[in-house]
Formats: structure tokens, sequence, C-alpha cells
């Protein structure tokens, strides 16, 4: 039975489009999704596996056909037919490809947007500032201060933002993100906790502020689908997002920032409502008592200062004195706040390992430098 070209193109075409649907769709290159971003950049990414995979069998199949089909027969020693060219044919393997880019453009700038890729509020200071680091030292240098004017209209934030849905509307759990050679470091601003670890509920709005102490990061949350820059100096970056799955997810620097590079990382862990609580609880069960008053003008009795206060005018002054009481009440703060941070066992976990990996990298220099030492 001698079919039909057009029907067997037909035929092909309805294979080639269900073959490249189900691929498209069933490819599992992509980790679980564990955000409301990550459902919409897998949608973006299966739309272009699905017409990539559609393209690859399109060409791959022509290809073949034309090996079997066009075959040099044998004793055939003649020349192939002087064809050159296809006006019709080149003007549609063009606009097929042009199409293609524009949808995919139209596509990703609408996911982007959904992200809260244009939210301006996410751009804090877009000022550039070049940092220069010695080495063994622990504090930045800025050599080139960003500019002071104030801010204007952003078009393109630092980072994701706030979605349209959200635009206006404070999240629920904000944490600052400190990066550093070679770990991360969690600050909860609104309840005093500094951890080694991420610690988010499940379905709240999280808002990420990051900034690096020493030089460029990157905080990539794989199953997140999202990847932020960290920048030294003042820049600060900020990621927005839901978690919509309970569970334990990796946390990679992806920016090469020294030698021990892929031991930089940490862990997120999204918990259940009751999980969160009872992560809060611990936390601040295990958080040193918060500093005292030490006297209130507003109360007429307190006045248990007031023998040291008249001893220290006799011997120094009533100024002297003041500065006296002023500093010791300002050393208590401060060995408050110490205390504070490194009550928490993995910050104590992330700096120790960060310390162990720049020794190494010192006693490695030194070896090279001096091999005979």
């Amino acid at each position: 039975m001698n079919i039909p070209s057009s029907i067997l193109t037909m035929l092909a075409g309805i294979a080639l489009t269900l073959a490249s649907i189900w691929y498209g769709q069933n490819h599992g290159l992509m980790p679980v999704e564990a955000s409301r971003d990550a459902e919409l950049i897998d949608g973006l990414f299966n739309t272009m596996m699905t017409i990539g995979t559609a393209i690859f069998l399109l060409v791959e199949g022509v290809l073949l056909v034309c090996l079997v089909k066009f075959r040099r027969r044998p004793g055939d020693t003649s020349d192939g037919p002087p064809i050159e060219g296809n006006i019709s044919l080149e003007i549609v393997w063009t606009a097929i490809p042009v199409v293609i880019v524009l949808v995919l453009g139209v596509y990703s700038f609408d996911v982007y947007n959904s992200m809260g890729g244009f939210d301006p509020e996410a751009a804090q200071d877009p000022s550039a500032v070049q940092v220069a680091m010695l080495p063994g030292d622990s504090e930045v240098m800025p050599l080139i201060e960003g500019a002071s004017h104030p801010m204007g209209h952003q078009h393109l934030a630092l980072g994701i933002g706030a979605s349209p849905e959200t635009a206006g509307k404070p999240a629920d759990l904000t944490v600052n993100v400190l990066g550093l050679q070679y770990a991360w470091i969690f600050t909860y601003p609104d309840l005093g906790i500094t951890a080694g670890e991420l610690h988010v509920p499940v379905n709240k709005d999280v808002r990420l502020l990051l900034k690096a102490q020493d030089v460029i990061h990157a905080f990539w949350l794989p199953e997140f689908r999202l990847k932020q820059d960290v920048m030294p100096g003042s820049l600060q970056s900020e990621l927005r997002f839901t978690p919509t799955r309970a569970g334990e997810y990796p946390i990679i620097c992806a920016e090469l920032c020294g030698p021990y590079h892929g031991a930089m990382a940490s862990k997120l862990y999204v918990h259940t409502p009751e999980e969160y609580e009872t992560w809060l609880q611990s936390q601040v069960a295990n958080r040193p008592d918060q500093v005292q008053t030490i006297a209130s003008t507003s109360d007429p009795n307190v006045n248990y200062l007031a023998p040291f206060s008249q001893q220290l005018n006799q011997q120094w002054g009533i100024d002297r004195a003041l500065e006296h009481l002023h500093s010791q009440v300002h050393s208590q703060a401060q060995v408050h706040s110490q205390a504070q941070v490194h009550s928490q066992a993995q910050v104590h976990a992330q700096m120790d390992r960060s310390m162990e990996l720049t020794a190494d990298h010192s006693n490695l220099q030194q070896l090279i430098a001096h091999p005979a030492a």
C-alpha cells in the first residue's frame, strides 16, 4: 500500500509533538519544587525543554531521512542536482526561530515579574563599591565609596523582591544573611536570634537581606530555583520567596570565593508551624538573659547607685564618674551582645570551620613559598 507523503508528514508531526510534550514535562532534570517561584521557573524550563526537544527531533529526523532516501546508489557516479537555494524555505526557518525567541522572551519577562524581579524596593543601594582585602585582614577596606546621592526610581532590582500580589506588604519573616569565607550567618532581627542555619515556616512570605563581609558570594537554593550574588561593602541584595514544601534543603555558594569555596555550605529547614514554634522556643531558651536595667529615673526609690557615684565623685570628680559609669554600662551591653551571638552552636561551628579553612590556606601558601621549611 502506497501511503501519500502528506499523510506520512502529518503522522510524523503528530508523533513528534506528542513525544516533545511528554519529554518536556517528564524529563526529571530538576530537583523537587519547594517554593512558589520554583513552580514558575519550572513552567518556563519545561516549555523551553519541549521546544528544544521538538527542534532536536525534527532536525535529526530530517537528517536520517535524507541519509536513507538520498544516499548514493551502487553504480551511481553522477553528480547531484545543482540546487542553489530556496527563498521560501529560508524565510520559514528564519521566521520560526524569531517567533520562538519572542514568545520565550515575553514568557520569561512575565515569570520574572511574577517572582518580584522588577520590584524597585529590592534595590537598597545601587551605588558601586570597590573593595580590597589584604591577607590576614578581617575587615573590608573600601577603596572607592559609592555615590551618596538619593536613590531614584530603579527599573531593575538587586535580587527578587515582592511579587505584584505582595507589593507594599511587609514580609512575614525577615532574616539578615551575612556571607563570609567560608560560612553563612543568619540573624533574625525581630527575634534576637543568630544561627548558622536558616529556619523558616512553610507557606509564609520570607525576606532575606544579603550582604558579604569579604568577597563576592552567591546564595543558591536549588530546590527554590533562586540564586543571588551577595556583594561586599554597602550594597545589599534581597531574596523574597514563599516556601511551599517542608523539609531540609542545601544552601550553596555558587560563586568562586576562595580556595575552600566548595566547603561553604549550610542548610535551610522549612518547618510546619508547630515545628517552627518549637525551634523558636529552643532558641529563646538557650539565649542568655537580657541585660537588666541598672537605674530608672522615673522611680524615685531607686537610689542604690548613689554611694558608688559619691565615691567616684570624690576620687575622680563628677564628670569622670559619669564617664566611668557610662563605660561600664556600655561594656556590659557589649558583653551581652557577644554572648548572645556566640551562644548559638551553629554559629560556632560555621566560624570554626571558616577559621580552620583560612589557616589551612595560609599554611599552604607558606609551604609553596618555602618548600624547604
